[in-house]
This record gives C-alpha cells, sequence and structure tokens, in this order.
C-alpha cells in the first residue's frame, strides 16, 4: 500500500464568468522515501492540486477525489482532524518566503509554536529543536540568527527557514512548492543538495512543484506534465526525459538549455496557456500543438499507457513513435 495516494483530483473555483476548472482528474501515489516532479506552465494547475490536498484552497475553491493517508482521506476530514496532520505529517514549503513567513515574529517564534501545537513541547525544548533542525538545514551562525526577523535573511536564507519549519516534526510527507524560484543557480543547487540529503536521512516523500526541469532531473523518481489541469505525461523520471512521448513534454525540454546542445537554437512552444474558463473541446494542447489535426481539436485523449511503453502513461491521440520522430523541429 502507498503511503500517500490522490485519486481523480479535480479542483473547480467559481468566477464572476462562470465555474473553473483548474485541476481535472489526476492521480498518483507516492512511496517512502520517493520523490514526484509535478511540472508544466504557469496556470498549469500545479500549486492549486497541492493547496487542495493540503485544505488551503481559497473560499471560492472546491476539491473532489480522494487523497488518501494512513487510512483516512484528507480532502473529507473535519477541520480539527486535517490540523493534526497538516505541518505535522504532512508539509509543505510554499512559493515565496518573504510573504509565507510573519515579518513580526521572530524566525524562532515562528518555529518553536510549530512544535508546541503539534508536539506538545514547552518553549525550551521547541527552542532546542529548533536550532537543530536550523543548523541541519545548513544555517550558518543558527544560534544567533535564530532570533532574529524574516527580513534579516538573504532569499536563500529563508528558503532554508521554510524548509525548516516544514521538516520540524519530521513529515512523512513534503510538498515543495517552486522552492528554487527567484534563487540564484548557485543557490538552487544548494537547496535540491540539501532536499536530496534530508530524504536521505529521513525517508521523506517529496512532491516537487516546479517549472524548472533541471530540478525534476536532479531530484525527481516520478515525473507529472500537466497542461491545462490534466495530465499529459506520467511515469519514471528517465522515461520522461529520455523518451518523451508527448509533444507537450517534447516542446517543455526542447526549450529548456543543456550544456550538451550548446550554440543549438532552442525551439519556443508557440501561443500561451489556455483560458481555463474556457478550454477546448479536444485536448488542451491542440491550440499550440504541431502535430494537431481536426480530430484532436474535438475529442480530448485518454491518459492511456504508451505503446512504446506501457509504464508511461500520455494522453494524446497521436502514435508515439510518430510524435518522437517528428517533435517540433519538422512539424506535423
Amino acid at each position: 500500500m502507498s503511503l500517500f495516494e490522490v485519486k481523480d483530483l479535480s479542483v473547480r473555483f467559481q468566477t464572476p464568468e462562470g465555474p473553473l476548472n483548474a485541476v481535472n482528474g489526476i492521480n498518483f501515489a507516492l512511496d517512502k522515501g520517493q520523490t514526484l516532479g509535478i511540472v508544466g506552465e504557469s496556470g498549469s494547475g500545479k500549486s492549486q492540486s497541492m493547496l487542495a490536498l493540503m485544505g488551503l484552497l481559497a473560499v471560492n475553491g472546491s476539491a473532489s477525489g480522494q487523497a488518501l493517508f494512513d487510512g483516512g482521506d484528507m480532502l473529507a476530514m473535519p477541520p480539527a482532524e486535517l490540523n493534526r496532520i497538516r505541518g505535522n505529517r504532512v508539509a509543505m514549503i510554499f512559493q515565496d518566503p518573504m510573504t509565507s513567513l510573519n515579518p513580526y515574529l521572530t524566525v524562532e517564534r515562528q518555529m518553536t509554536e510549530v512544535l508546541e501545537l503539534h508536539k506538545g513541547m514547552d518553549r525550551k525544548q521547541a527552542t532546542k529543536r529548533a536550532l537543530e533542525t536550523l543548523e541541519a538545514v545548513k544555517i550558518p551562525e543558527a544560534a544567533r540568527r535564530i532570533g532574529q526577523y524574516p527580513h534579516e535573511f538573504s532569499g536563500g536564507m529563508r528558503q532554508r527557514v521554510m524548509i525548516a519549519m516544514a521538516l520540524l516534526c519530521e513529515p512523512e510527507v513534503l510538498i515543495a512548492d517552486e522552492p528554487t524560484t527567484a534563487l540564484d543557480v548557485t543557490v538552487q543547487a544548494q537547496i535540491i543538495a540539501l532536499l536530496r540529503d534530508l530524504q536521505r536521512d529521513f525517508g521523506t516523500a517529496i512532491i516537487m512543484i516546479t517549472h524548472d526541469l533541471g530540478v525534476v532531473a536532479g531530484l525527481c523518481d516520478q515525473v507529472m506534465v500537466l497542461y491545462g489541469g490534466q495530465v499529459m505525461e506520467q511515469g519514471a523520471a528517465d522515461s520522461i526525459f529520455y523518451q518523451p512521448t508527448h509533444p507537450y513534454t517534447i516542446g517543455l525540454l526542447g526549450a529548456a538549455p543543456r550544456l550538451e546542445h550548446s550554440g543549438e537554437t532552442l525551439v519556443a512552444i508557440p501561443g500561451a496557456p489556455p483560458n481555463m474558463a474556457r478550454l477546448p473541446a479536444g485536448c488542451p494542447f491542440s491550440e499550440r500543438c504541431p502535430l494537431a489535426d481536426a480530430y484532436c481539436v474535438s475529442n480530448r485523449p485518454l491518459l492511456l499507457p504508451a505503446a512504446n511503453d506501457p509504464t508511461v502513461l500520455r494522453a494524446c491521440h497521436r502514435d508515439a513513435l510518430v510524435v518522437m520522430q517528428k517533435g517540433w523541429r519538422s512539424g506535423a
């Protein structure tokens, strides 16, 4: 049995223009020590799917499906029961540490209240544990800096504080929402190495939300590619990176710079992501896909095993081998 299993997760928002389906029926299972990477352009539904699991959607949002953890469904739990799990056994690193940390409280107070609430520690015990966790995430001079406020930390150090807060209770599942956004490449590499080390030491399962394919390649076992709130391709990271079978995945990889392809022209995906309130009747990627035809525009593809690799799921009407051969450079 998987540690964490999500079944048919959908997220809908009520807007003045009508209902908006942000996420449409995603499924995945995560075992102890595994990492799932969720990738896609902005607006693809990555963050909203995870906020739904944590019960943190906006007031006009609702979620359906199941999020099974330790015999319970997080989507159906009463708030009091969810609070005992959230931040304790399932934790989340939010995208922007500057807005996620309280500017009026010291780092020490923000960390100790987590332990007082979930672990019943007194202030002295909680401070000792908080300091140990800051040292584990490589905060220099942690004993001095624990008493400082968030604005006294650099962007990379604030991100480390957010990671430390998420790890205080040694969660079994850690959701990391764009943990390297707006950080320079050196700090990005340090954060990824830190997550890898912490996963090795604690056996934590990680869900990594990102648009950075380099982050996925360096950390993830499984990959889910989202577009228009739907799964386009899903499978082992090696399969997705070295034998992608969906036009959108091929487009994402072709638009990512690589050292071994120095001097080659990057192939951008034309157009823009779809309006989520008015998704196409067929494949959501059909308006931007170089291989789409009239059938793709009017018929939504099912997420099925790829003919060339049954362990990979893909939602595409075109044959996987044809897509791999034509890709983006030669067109349809």
